[in-house]
């Protein structure tokens, strides 16, 4: 009993920390891709923007950004910048892969796009 209890606190553990480590580098990514230094009136300049930052965030993921499924780049605007990030978790526990309700990261960031006052 107790060791199930401590799989099970170590498998809550892992999925806290992956989602936080997920979430901060789908963040920085969004943030990155909204910054005023991208022309995103120029269509081939915010392509390129996103895919950078998606390299940066899988490279700052290190070997858990294999387990990331999509960067969704599709409902950006001019105005802000949304990313869905989805990415699997995997399951440490020893009873099989019964769905804990945890075992999906599913994140949309939405950032608004930096413009230089003048």
């Amino acid at each position: 009993m107790f060791l199930g209890f401590l799989f099970f606190a170590v498998q809550l553990l892992f999925n806290l920390y992956a989602t936080s480590v997920v979430t901060a580098n789908a963040y920085d990514a969004a943030r990155h891709v909204a910054s005023s230094s991208i022309d995103h009136g120029n269509a081939r300049s915010a392509a390129q923007a996103r895919v950078t930052a998606e390299a940066e965030a899988r490279g700052r993921m290190g070997r858990y950004a294999t387990r990331v499924r999509a960067f969704d780049w599709s409902r950006t605007t001019p105005d802000a910048v949304r990313l869905r990030i989805r990415a699997d978790n995997p399951n440490l526990l020893l009873f099989g892969a019964a769905s804990l309700g945890f075992d999906h990261v599913d994140r949309t960031i939405v950032v608004r796009t930096e413009r230089v006052q003048r």
